[in-house]
């Protein structure tokens, strides 16, 4: 199928990849014309303007995947709403709120186009492993770009249809924060090791054996084991963790809702905490944790 994807980031530019490498035409779009002048080394079509994007599609219905951050959305959506046909097909990719996301489709569907909200996982590692995403908005929509998420998903990924507009991101924002809860437990597990009663324990070859098999057994565990191979210390990191927004919706929802959430709060307070100069050699290892799967800055950025 013939699919635009705009926004050629570091999962951006891999989903583009795969597609073009699955088989599908693919046109890539970029604010920045570097990322799109590497698009044609696999394949793609290059395109430098949203003009050029729809131009591309020729006769086809335009179906275009916006891979873009949460602050510039509407924006970007507004944009492109401006110029696609009527019966276009727009997929929001990113990690929008997804308290949003009615509001968006009901400007989509004012112009004649449908909005499909898609939260996609699977960081820097979706290109070989395959990326995991949960959709939300108009089912028929959602069938007709099935081929496009098969691609992505194969060889271990997966996808479905979760509802309603706004489904997708409501899924993929409580992924999120899920793995807040797992990264910071895992974080002070590891940091327990290395300041409990026994000295010199090798933190990395405790997860080697914890990755045979055990209980915590996980991909998240096996990247903090290979972290801890790498800078066992957790030299030049200086322990700020950022927070991206999606486990802070959560707990605004789960406010709302009457639900608690303590562990997750937990490990929300712990990356503010962070930001304010409260460091520890378990924050040192989050933020490398967010490195490996997500090639986020080490830094905290």
């Amino acid at each position: 199928m013939k699919i635009a994807i705009s926004g050629l980031g570091r999962m951006g530019a891999q989903i583009a990849q795969k597609l073009a490498e699955g088989g599908h035409e693919v046109i890539a779009h970029n604010r920045s014309p570097e990322p799109v002048e590497a698009a044609k080394e696999y394949g793609a079509i290059p395109a430098f303007t949203k003009e050029e994007v729809l131009a591309a599609f020729g006769d086809d219905t335009p179906i275009i995947w916006l891979m873009i951050p949460a602050n510039v959305i509407d924006s970007e959506l507004d944009a492109w709403l401006d110029l696609v046909p009527e019966g276009s097909i727009l997929i929001d990719g990113g990690n929008s709120d997804y308290r949003g996301d009615a509001a968006r489709a009901e400007r989509g569907a004012e112009k004649g186009s449908t909005l499909l909200d898609i939260g996609t996982s699977g960081g820097v590692w979706g290109y070989e492993r395959g990326f995991a995403m949960m959709a939300g908005g108009d089912k028929t929509a959602y069938m007709r770009i099935t081929p496009a998420l098969d691609t992505l998903a194969a060889p271990g990924g997966a996808h479905d249809h979760f509802g309603p507009t706004g489904a997708g991101h409501y899924v993929k924002m409580v992924h999120n924060a899920i793995e807040y809860g797992m990264m910071e437990s895992l974080a002070e597990g590891y940091r327990m090791l290395k300041e409990g009663p026994y000295k010199d324990i090798d933190l990395a070859s405790a997860g080697d054996v914890w990755e045979k098999n055990s209980v915590i057994t996980s991909w998240l565990n096996d990247l903090t084991r290979q972290a801890l191979h790498e800078n066992p210390f957790m030299e030049g990191i200086d322990g700020i963790v950022a927070e991206s927004g999606e486990a802070r919706w959560t707990l605004e929802t789960a406010d709302d809702l009457g639900i608690p959430l303590p562990s997750i709060q937990a490990s929300f307070d712990v990356r503010l905490a962070s930001q304010a100069g409260e460091t520890t050699f378990a924050t040192k290892l989050l933020a490398a944790m967010r490195n490996k799967f997500g090639g986020h800055d080490i830094q905290g950025k």
